[in-house]
C-alpha cells in the first residue's frame, strides 16, 4: 500500500515542477542585467561616463562580451559555453579591477562581479532551464 503524500512533500513536488522555469527566469534576468552593461559601454545607453571605448581596448572587449554574451544568455543559445566564458570573464574582472582596491567586496565594489561570476558558473552546470533556444534546437533535432 502506498503512503499518502504529506503537505510538505506535495509542496516540494510542486516547487520541483517549477524549477526549470525558475532557472530560465534566473538566466533571462541575469542576461538582461549583463547585457545592459554592454549597451552602456558600447552604445552609450543608459548614459555613462565610460561609454564608447575603443573597441579593441580592454573596456571595448569587455563591452562586446557583455553585449553579445548577455544577449546569448537571455535567449538561451549556447548557454553552457557562453556562461563558462562569462564566469571566467567576471573572475578576471574582479581580480583586475576590484580586488586591488580592497580585500573586502563591499569596499572594492566587486559584489556584482562576484555574483555574476557564480550565477554564470551555476548556468554552466544547470543549463538554461526550460525556456531557451538550446532546448528548442534539441527538440527539433530529436524529431528529425
Amino acid at each position: 500500500m502506498e503512503k499518502p503524500l504529506g503537505a510538505s512533500e506535495m509542496t516540494r513536488d510542486r516547487l520541483e515542477l517549477w524549477a526549470p522555469k525558475a532557472l530560465s527566469v534566473l538566466r533571462i534576468v541575469t542576461g538582461l542585467l549583463f547585457l545592459e552593461h554592454g549597451t552602456q559601454k558600447l552604445l552609450g545607453f543608459p548614459p555613462s561616463e565610460h561609454a564608447f571605448p575603443p573597441l579593441f581596448s580592454l573596456m571595448g572587449i569587455q563591452g562586446a562580451l557583455e553585449l553579445v554574451g548577455g544577449f546569448l544568455i537571455v535567449i538561451g543559445l549556447l548557454t553552457r559555453p557562453v556562461a563558462f566564458i562569462l564566469a571566467g570573464d567576471m573572475a578576471v574582472a574582479y581580480f583586475m579591477a576590484h580586488a586591488p582596491k580592497s580585500f573586502f567586496p563591499t569596499q572594492n565594489g566587486g559584489q556584482l562581479a562576484i555574483l555574476f561570476c557564480f550565477v554564470f558558473l551555476y548556468l554552466v552546470f544547470a543549463g538554461g532551464g526550460e525556456w531557451n533556444v538550446d532546448a528548442r534546437i534539441a527538440r527539433r533535432r530529436s524529431v528529425a
